[in-house]
């Protein structure tokens, strides 16, 4: 998994420790990714929103892409298609993903990068696999998280931000047995690169056999725990969780996930994201790629886009 890493775990700073009086949250549901095809047909596992999760304010959805080895000629994509009132978070972890989009920009996301789209009053764009990765094949994995805008942000100018893998928040565990990656918001006293119209945190943990990452937590914020590769426990209760599982933590001021004493052969350690924010507490609206807040956004952004308001994404880019 060569997502952005550390030879030394021990020389990185730690992640302060949640207080003496810190009550760790309990897990209030484990859901199971249901599996899904998107863009021209590839698989991604979704827990939310599903049949059991519809949302997890201020997320709208999570996919997990892989990890899957392509043959020759196998990799597929999401050709061009709109967004609006939203912002898209894709995190490579192997392999890459070639970004094209209708104001001229674009680039490639690669092990460890991340763009953060932020779609705004709309935008059309394309996320497709280079082609020397459809030639040749390969690896990949990756992670797609869309997370709500306030309604009052909803019509913002598009913006990105290219997070390169090594701008990420290197950071240890309390307990130095896990390297935790924090791509935006503060997690235990590290800040992460990522800019947010919205308060959320979200990280990328590697958790050694047996280890255990206990981290402060705001109370204000909801609490998540995806598990990408691997296996474990969450909670002071101890729920199993394995791959492909999302734990959804209930009330305090402290999360908990302690890695299985052992692990698959494949992923030597667990590979979990943690993830939470602060709730929006507004109507939601969503239909496809919109994401607004009555019905009639969502009726004037098909017609926007069908007339060709979102823009086109240019055959070439200079």
């Amino acid at each position: 998994m060569p997502a952005v890493t550390a030879t030394d775990i021990l020389s990185l700073p730690r992640l302060d420790a949640p207080s003496a009086t810190a009550r760790s949250r309990r897990v209030a549901e484990m859901v199971t990714a249901t599996v899904t095809f998107e863009g021209e047909g590839f698989q991604v596992r979704r827990p939310f929103p599903s049949a059991s999760l519809r949302m997890a304010d201020p997320f709208i959805l999570l996919d997990h892409l892989g990890a899957v080895e392509y043959a020759p000629g196998e990799a597929k994509g999401a050709p061009d298609h709109p967004h609006r009132g939203f912002e898209t978070v894709t995190y490579i972890i192997d392999g890459a993903i070639e970004h094209k989009d209708s104001t001229g920009g674009g680039g490639l996301i690669t092990d460890g990068d991340t763009q953060w789209m932020t779609a705004g009053a709309g935008i059309v764009h394309s996320e497709m696999p280079p082609e020397y990765l459809v030639r040749s094949g390969g690896l990949f994995h990756g992670v797609q998280l869309w997370v709500n805008l306030p309604r009052a942000e909803k019509w913002a100018a598009p913006r990105y931000q290219d997070i390169q893998g090594e701008g990420l928040t290197l950071t240890a565990s309390p307990d130095g047995g896990a390297l935790v990656r924090v791509i935006a918001g503060e997690l235990a006293g590290r800040r992460g690169p990522g800019s947010t119209h919205t308060p959320i945190v979200y990280a990328h943990a590697s958790v050694s056999p047996d280890a255990m990452v206990s981290v402060p937590w705001p109370a204000d914020y909801n609490a998540m725990a995806y598990v990408l590769a691997g296996h474990g426990t969450v909670g002071p209760e101890a729920v199993p969780i394995t791959e492909g599982q999302l734990a959804v933590f209930g009330p305090g001021d402290a999360v908990e996930v302690r890695a299985g004493a052992r692990q698959p052969q494949a992923t030597p350690t667990l590979e979990v994201l943690l993830l939470g924010g602060r709730p929006i507490r507004e109507p939601v609206v969503q239909y496809g790629p919109f994401v607004m807040s009555t019905r009639d956004e969502i009726v004037q952004a098909i017609d926007d886009y069908r007339a060709g308001k979102m823009g086109h994404i240019p055959a070439t880019r200079a």
